[in-house]
């Protein structure tokens, strides 16, 4: 099983995850991080370092974001590898725990 990053990462874009990661399955999109789920080892590290509660296992992600399994395969083979933190986006803590915020992901 994989983890999965899911909606609340979408406008935040964190990135202390990606750090801990010991296999480097994170990768960047312009304003939502995702995970390889090919290369994911499930170590379950990145999942408390989210100041988002972002992360979740595969077998405990919330049904309403079982969506996001499918896309963060998807979008893992088109964006670009993330191996270092960055800073978190401009209005990051304003967009933290608002739902429905799949509308504003950026391909």
């Amino acid at each position: 099983m994989a983890f999965v990053v899911t909606e609340n990462c979408i406008l935040c874009k964190y990135t202390t995850c990606v750090e801990v990661c010991p296999v480097d399955c994170f990768y960047e999109g312009p304003n939502f991080l995702v995970i390889n789920p090919d290369e994911c080892i499930d170590c379950a590290l990145c999942e408390p370092e989210c100041p988002a509660k972002a992360i979740y296992s595969e077998n405990e992600i919330p049904q309403n974001q079982k969506k996001f399994i499918e896309l963060n395969s998807e979008l893992s083979y088109i964006w670009p590898n993330i191996n270092k933190k960055k800073d978190q986006l401009k209005y990051a803590e304003k967009w933290d725990g608002i739902l429905g915020k799949i509308k504003f992901l950026e391909k």
